[in-house]
């Protein structure tokens, strides 16, 4: 029943060969930062996500109230657990 096929290195290579998921200048950057300062790079990163999403939202949704916006840019965010499937977060379909 397990006909899973286990790639090779040389497959495996083949399929990453020119992605470079590192980005360089921002290791350098936040190895040079003070310890106590280096959690903000990815504390910036996802509130620019959050107010893309809100903004995507205010602009579908003008109707709604800023708290409503915000329980949506939640629902957006987190993943919904429904007994053993998991479904797509709220609004998944509009973002891509």
């Amino acid at each position: 029943m397990n006909d899973k096929k286990s790639l090779t290195p040389e497959e495996i290579s083949a399929i990453v060969d020119g992605f470079d998921p590192i980005d360089w200048g921002e290791v350098e950057m936040m190895a040079k930062l003070p310890p106590e300062k280096r959690w903000l790079v990815g504390y910036r990163k996802s509130e620019m996500i959050r107010s893309d999403i809100r903004n995507k939202l205010m602009k579908d949704f003008s109707e709604l109230s800023k708290s409503e916006i915000n329980m949506k840019v939640l629902m957006s965010l987190t993943p919904v657990r429904m007994g053993k499937s998991y479904t797509e977060p709220a609004y998944h379909e509009h973002f891509g």
